[in-house]
């Protein structure tokens, strides 16, 4: 949170010196639904709507190296509080407080028992609403979970039907039309396919949605190094050749292009030849492919140098005010 009240998501771990990289999460507002520190707050989930929501603060807008635009942040003389989503969780383990008056908050402090009694504490946080403290009665379960170690005590939290039930049913309806708003173009069976491989289900008591978000490990030097410059947009059909580094946040997949549909470059198919990956900061398209699917991209095409590599990927970060960004099975 900046000196003016506003609450940033931060995105990924590679920095300039200058500003911590993030969109508006939660900023003050009268005509939004949450209170913190006695003034009324409005939420933001549209990413691109930091922009808007910091049009007058040019302050708040800087060139990222490692995704090659201009994004928005919070420059680090500005910071006011960090909030550490896995003291958190132990936090309303320790001392729940009003959390406990909330439907959902019911179901947040059981899943805090389960990771204190499994000794997860660590590889398990909380971020959202509930990590701020403006959660309501309609507010979701956020988790994020740290590294391969934290990935498995996810997997295993999320099979524990007694605390989170899978989307089944009537309930797949709920989850298509919470999705399709930022996935457009999707039919409902190929999204379903897509989304059934996160980490997301309901609350067993209270039904809230509740969905975690694997980040890399603090070890993960993996975009330490890494530059990027824009070159323009493209669509295409592509081939998921290797997932692995999909699974987290920032995501990478490896992928092949069979069919370039659109592009702003001249020559494409000389671009397409030397594809070779797609990659997202947002949780939206983590976990969500597998080796051997067919997806249908809609992104940014970038020259990216990694030390001694390079090469040229689809970007879907979407750090733009103009159009979104999007990766969908194709089938």
């Amino acid at each position: 949170m900046d000196h003016h009240g506003v609450v940033f998501k931060i995105i990924g771990d590679s920095h300039p010196g200058s500003h911590y990289l993030g969109y508006v999460k939660y900023h003050p507002d009268e005509k939004g639904d949450r209170r913190l520190f006695g003034q009324t707050y409005r939420q933001n989930s549209v990413v691109s709507k930091s922009f808007g929501i910091l049009a007058n603060r040019p302050e708040c807008y800087v060139y990222s190296d490692t995704l090659g635009c201009v994004i928005t942040g919070i420059p680090r003389d500005d910071t006011a509080l960090h909030y550490s989503c896995r003291q958190a969780l132990v936090a309303i383990h320790q001392d729940p407080g009003p959390v406990a008056d909330n439907p959902a908050g019911k179901d947040l402090l059981a899943i805090t028992e389960w990771v204190a009694a499994t000794g997860t504490q660590g590889l398990i946080g909380v971020t959202g609403s509930f990590l701020v403290g403006c959660y309501n009665e309609r507010s979701d379960i956020d988790l994020v979970c740290y590294g391969p170690e934290g990935y498995e005590a996810a997997q295993e939290l999320f099979q524990q039907e007694e605390l989170i039930r899978p989307y089944d049913g009537d309930d797949l309806t709920r989850l298509y039309i919470r999705r399709t708003k930022y996935m457009e173009g999707s039919s409902f069976d190929t999204l379903i396919k897509q989304e059934r491989r996160k980490l997301q289900g309901l609350t067993a008591n209270a039904g809230a949605h509740i969905n975690c978000e694997p980040i890399r490990a603090d070890r993960d030097k993996t975009f330490a190094r890494i530059s990027s410059k824009e070159i323009g947009e493209m669509s295409l059909l592509a081939e998921i050749t290797e997932h692995a580094e999909g699974l987290t946040t920032p995501a990478v997949y490896e992928i092949k292009v069979t069919t370039v549909l659109s592009s702003t470059v001249d020559e494409p198919d000389a671009f397409a030849q030397r594809i070779t990956h797609m990659r997202s900061y947002l949780g939206a398209y983590t976990g969500a492919f597998r080796s051997g699917d067919t997806v249908h991209l809609s992104g940014k095409l970038v020259h990216t140098q990694d030390g001694e590599r390079s090469g040229f990927g689809i970007e879907l970060t979407p750090w733009t005010a103009s159009r979104s960004y999007v990766a969908n099975l194709a089938g």
